[in-house]
């Protein structure tokens, strides 16, 4: 090389020779084969992340079964409160009408669209309103669990001055237990003796009334034979019989359970009688008027009523009752009566008690029915009953002179009656009545066979009556009755004064 020097090529030559050897040193050595190089070791921050997120995805899927469940639970505790609301419901509107109360509003108590996807929709299910809108609470979920508010909507606001009637009668309700009070029957102004609202359980009614009654019969009796039919052979025996009774009643109802009560009534009775006749057998041309008069306690009743079935709106209620009237009033055989010829003396007389009596003188069961039907507006009412007198035996009358005539076994007879009425409320307190009583008494029978004289008898009566109701505790009901046979008293009028406790 020109130019280089011998101290440049030196290095060089040596680099060369060194580079030789080792080519031939390696390769003599044997080949190993080929391996993979070791994986990278991942970095921290990327461990925590799938950690986090296989956690987080658990979580997750707990959450998504605990959330299903709960939806579970809801829609079962909604099914319940539209059941009770329901019921609720159907016992509001019972009571509503003919009680002395408007007929309420009804709006739906909840959105009527399922809540859940695939889940069927709810009953539907109302809440009864009354004149602005407010909340209603839905009692609290059983078992902690938890249930919405339920509020009354309706498509278009309500009317200003418009609120949410409460249940006054019905305790707080747990979900899914059933309402503990039964449907009642709906109050009506009462005109015939059985009411047709039962007492609450554990609740009691004290019930003073007063009834006044008058009645005025004509009889003509013609003794004789006739030779043309305007001429009488014989005797006239014309009366007149006015009466006049006054009947005080202290009443006591207590209900023993929801369907049942027990009522007894222990009367005062005073009754006045002038009776204008001519004196048979006499010969005499001038009238004579006898009075009679009789007071003390009548015969006291024990009745007791059932609910037969669960009545409601357009639904019809069924009571069944029993009564027992005992014969503790003094009788028409323990007072005294002015003899006839047919008496024991063979004296003469008028055949008429001196004394009246203030009791019938027989015992008497009387089974019956009464049956509400609530139909808006107007409640349709009536009862059917068979009252059977039980049979004396040895039966003697006391007459003129302290004397007694026997008059054997007596059995008097008995009455089937049937009444039909409606109610109609006017407004909140007050309500009226219309009704029509009728009782069929059967024949009088002396050992074993019918009176000489006796008849079936026919009673009518057509009542109308009202009520009107002070506070809740308190309210006082009339009834005026008008005798459409001439049999029948021609007027009675009753004062019911009902005070709850």
């Amino acid at each position: 090389m020109k130019g280089t020097s011998l101290m440049e090529v030196a290095p060089l030559a040596l680099a060369v020779s060194l580079g030789v050897h080792a080519g031939q040193a390696r390769a003599q050595e044997p080949v190993m084969p080929a391996s993979p190089p070791p994986p990278v070791p991942a970095q921290p921050y990327e461990i925590t992340a799938d950690a986090r997120l296989d956690a987080l995805q658990r979580q997750l899927n707990e959450q998504t079964h605990r959330l299903q469940a709960m939806r579970d639970a809801m829609q079962a505790q909604e099914q319940q409160i539209f059941t009770l609301q329901n019921a609720l419901n159907e016992e509001i509107l019972a009571n509503a009408r003919a009680r002395g109360a408007p007929a309420p509003v009804i709006v739906p108590a909840l959105n009527q669209a399922p809540t859940f996807r695939d889940s069927p929709p709810p009953a539907q299910t109302y809440i009864v309103t009354g004149p602005a809108p407010q909340a209603t609470p839905v009692a609290p979920a059983p078992d902690g669990a938890h249930a919405g508010t339920q509020v009354a909507q309706s498509g278009s606001p309500p009317p200003a001055g418009q609120q949410t009637q409460q249940a006054d009668t019905q305790a707080p309700q747990r979900v899914g237990q059933a309402p503990e009070s039964e449907s009642r029957p709906p109050e009506v102004a009462q005109i015939f003796d059985q009411p047709g609202v039962l007492t609450p359980k554990g609740k009691m009614v004290v019930e003073p009334s007063l009834q006044y009654g008058y009645s005025a019969n004509d009889r003509v009796v013609l003794v004789g034979y006739t030779i043309i039919p305007a001429i009488l052979i014989g005797l006239i025996d014309v009366r007149q019989v006015k009466t006049t009774t006054a009947v005080a009643t202290l009443t006591g109802r207590y209900g023993l359970s929801r369907r049942m009560e027990l009522e007894a009534k222990l009367p005062y009775v005073y009754i006045h009688s002038d009776t204008v006749s001519r004196e048979i057998f006499t010969g005499s041309a001038q009238d004579r008027v006898f009075n009679a008069r009789g007071s003390g306690m009548g015969d006291v009743e024990v009745t007791g009523r059932y609910q037969l079935n669960r009545g409601a709106a357009d639904k019809p209620f069924y009571i069944a009752w029993l009564r027992y009237k005992s014969r503790t009033g003094r009788d028409l055989f323990e007072v005294v009566t002015d003899c006839v010829t047919r008496c024991v003396a063979n004296t003469t007389g008028t055949g008429l008690p001196l004394d009246l009596p203030t009791g019938s003188g027989f015992n008497a069961l009387q089974p019956g029915v009464t049956w509400l039907f609530p139909s808006d507006p107007v409640v349709f009412f009536g009862s059917l009953s068979y009252l059977h007198n039980f049979k004396r035996s040895n039966v003697s009358r006391r007459v003129l002179g302290g004397q007694t005539e026997f008059l054997g076994d007596i059995k008097a007879g008995d009455i089937l009656g049937f009444n039909l009425g409606m109610g109609l409320a006017l407004n909140e307190k007050a309500a009226i009545s219309i009704g029509y009583d009728q009782s069929i008494v059967d024949k009088t029978e002396q050992d074993g066979k019918e009176v000489a004289g006796a008849v079936r008898t026919t009673l009518g009566t057509l009542l109308l009556g009202g009520t009107y109701r002070f506070s809740d505790r308190m309210s006082l009901n009339v009834a005026l009755g008008v005798g459409v046979t001439r049999d029948t008293p021609d007027l009675t009028f009753t004062a019911r004064l009902p005070i709850n406790f």
